[in-house]
């Protein structure tokens, strides 16, 4: 660790070793969310609740999941800075934990070995993307700028293939939803790179904030790029 000693001999961390810390720290808050998402799905998947789900009154509950996802998505990232650090850590679990329920379908309908595959896939992908994005010297505002318009193309086209429910359609989503996911998890992690760079050293609730945030995006690349590519690599049962 480098430290100095500033005018008034107070030691001070330096600028790279905060950066680094605010971004384990993203990255631990990521794992523990990934983990709780993992244990709920595993549980249900294990048990008679994923038959129970499958019912009319469980895929009500189903839908109910989904929505309150989206509302604490938007609420989150709408209202982070109004948040404790304790508010806004729980209602990243509690996310988290929602959609342990709701992927618990997706992943219902795969073999375990497909389910496996995808996940280390998933992991080696991610992984390599996010260093790229920690380590170009390219500004990837651009790559970012067009995969959130394709997000709402995957979105739209996703509404769509409810309809006409056609497998090749899908499967098409899929392979662009890879790239799309790719291309932002690469753009997020330069994002968080940069937070870093200038998050207050002496306001731990503006670290916190900035941490939880930061967590949730990648988290969300995350489990979107497994849905996408356990999609095209899955045998379903």
């Amino acid at each position: 660790m480098s430290v100095h000693m500033n005018t008034s001999g107070q030691q001070t961390i330096s600028r790279a070793e905060v950066t680094n810390a605010f971004l384990r720290s993203v990255y631990n808050w990521m794992a523990v969310g990934l983990s709780i998402t993992a244990a709920i799905s595993w549980i249900i998947t294990g048990t008679s609740l994923s038959d129970l789900i499958r019912t009319p009154a469980g895929m009500v509950t189903m839908i109910v999941c989904i929505l309150l996802e989206l509302g604490l998505v938007f609420y989150l990232s709408a209202r982070i800075n109004t948040f404790s650090a304790s508010k806004a850590s729980a209602l990243f679990l509690i996310y988290s934990a929602l959609n342990g329920v709701t992927l618990s379908i997706i992943i219902a309908s795969y073999t375990t070995a497909s389910v496996t595959t995808a996940f280390l896939t998933t992991t080696g992908m991610f992984a390599a993307i996010s260093l790229y994005g920690m380590t170009t010297k390219r500004d990837l505002a651009s790559v970012g700028s067009f995969c959130m318009m394709g997000l709402f193309g995957i979105i739209i086209a996703s509404v769509v293939n409810i309809f006409i429910n056609s497998s090749a359609f899908q499967f098409g989503i899929s392979c662009i939803g890879v790239l799309v996911f790719v291309g932002l998890t690469a753009y997020d992690t330069q994002y968080l790179k940069e937070m870093g760079e200038s998050v207050p050293q002496n306001d731990a609730l503006a670290v916190r904030r900035g941490v939880i945030l930061g967590a949730l995006k990648l988290y969300l690349d995350f489990i979107n790029l497994f849905i996408m590519l356990l999609r095209i690599l899955g045998d379903r049962r």
